[in-house]
């Protein structure tokens, strides 16, 4: 796809300070580029992917438009959505209108990557994150089921650069588990499962993470032994916010903040324990979090310890250290926390093709303006090596001449 200069609303994403004195680099077309996967892409589902592949009786009740309050205006239902949502007519252009169009094709992607300087992402749904968005187990199943099988269908062939995640619904454990097991036998890398297992706002009657009953899904999940991720937006209705400055407040409060709680759910409650080569992290939540997160919870652990149970061999923040990661776009906070608290090996660098959040298609300078400060492995582990070595993604050859990378490929192909 054809890259103009971009319009004044994204003329910032071009700024950088340069790479001067960096042995490696994240441009594309440099000789000693660094090894890069993204974390984090969309994949752009037909209209039709859920109602081509779900029974029937379900139509009525999928994510889909319906007619809006005034003449001509159209709204987006979702069954678990507090209503339907009012389609505003904005007119995207310059590089937000590319943004809105791309990624349609795989061999799209694999030409938008490249010129962005990524080697490989993981996939996730994009109409598809509202799979989750029910209260019925039934119909969330249904639907996960369809997206996996359009997923596969898609990207098979491409599987060892473009990697969906096998998207798992948690509501019902006996179902969950045997998609589990059809996908990993299919040839999935990883899974999504929804940031609650039960959609909706905070209620203490709903399953969590934490409770025991889940232990056989983290006991299928291990056997398989593919990583779990946590995508922002999966587990509330993320618009809760109405009028002024709702798209702000929504983003950061209602679809990224939520994404803390299945790692301290995991962290905190003795699961990781229990389960340590079970590997979970958060996409697209950011990291400036993390180090507070984990102060957070040791904090607890230690202050409340009358009332904390169960009593754990680590602190909960050793576990996610052990077993966690999480990814960003462009999180300079997060990256200044990196190395003093230990995360390097942790964080998980994404452009979140094709998405606005993202930094496509002007990643080289967003990792320009953020990873000066860091150490040339402390780069190359975030950018790439890392995710390469939670979802077993293959190191292109050409890339084996840095020994980071081939020691991290040797590692990947004992772990196959």
């Amino acid at each position: 796809m054809t890259i103009a200069a971009p319009d004044p609303n994204n003329a910032w994403r071009c700024e950088t300070p340069g790479q001067e004195g960096w042995p490696r680099s994240a441009r594309p077309d440099a000789a000693d580029k660094f090894f890069i996967a993204s974390a984090d892409g969309h994949v752009q589902e037909p209209n039709d992917f859920l109602e081509a592949r779900v029974d029937p009786k379900w139509h009525d009740r999928l994510p889909g438009m319906v007619a809006g309050a005034g003449r001509g205006k159209m709204a987006q239902k979702v069954d678990g959505f507090r209503e339907p949502l009012k389609v505003r007519d904005i007119r995207f252009e310059g590089e937000d209108q590319l943004r809105t169009r791309a990624g349609r094709e795989p061999e799209e992607r694999i030409t938008d990557l490249a010129a962005d300087g990524v080697d490989a992402e993981i996939l996730f749904p994009n109409k598809g994150l509202t799979i989750w968005a029910t209260r019925s187990a039934e119909l969330s199943a249904a639907m996960c089921r369809a997206y996996n099988d359009w997923a596969w269908e898609c990207f098979a062939d491409h599987a060892e650069q473009l990697v969906p995640m096998a998207a798992i619904a948690p509501g019902d454990l006996e179902v969950a588990i045997a998609e589990i097991q059809r996908c990993a036998d299919l040839g999935f890398k990883g899974l999504a499962l929804p940031c609650k297992p039960q959609w909706g706002p905070p209620d203490h009657a709903d399953p969590n993470y934490n409770l025991r009953e889940f232990d056989p899904l983290w006991a299928a999940i291990c056997e398989v032994d593919l990583p779990v991720t946590f995508h922002v937006s999966t587990g509330r209705d993320p618009r809760t916010s109405r009028s002024r400055g709702g798209a702000v407040i929504n983003y950061a409060v209602h679809s990224l903040a939520p994404t803390m709680e299945p790692i301290v759910n995991l962290c905190a409650s003795g699961v990781a324990e229990q389960f340590p080569t079970l590997r979970f992290g958060t996409i697209e939540a950011g990291i400036g979090w993390v180090a507070w997160a984990l102060q957070a919870m040791d904090e607890a652990y230690r202050k409340h310890h009358m009332f904390v149970r169960p009593k754990l061999e680590l602190l909960p923040s050793e576990y996610f250290r052990r077993q966690g990661f999480a990814s960003f776009q462009e999180d300079k906070v997060g990256l200044d926390l990196a190395r003093e608290h230990g995360l390097i090996g942790n964080f998980l660098w994404a452009n979140d093709y094709p998405h606005h959040e993202g930094t496509w298609p002007h990643s080289p300078e967003a990792i320009e303006r953020t990873m000066g400060h860091l150490a040339d492995a402390e780069r190359a582990r975030i950018l790439g090596l890392n995710c390469a070595e939670v979802f077993k993604l293959p190191i292109p050859e050409r890339y084996h001449g840095h020994a980071d990378a081939a020691a991290a490929a040797a590692r990947i192909s004992a772990a196959r």
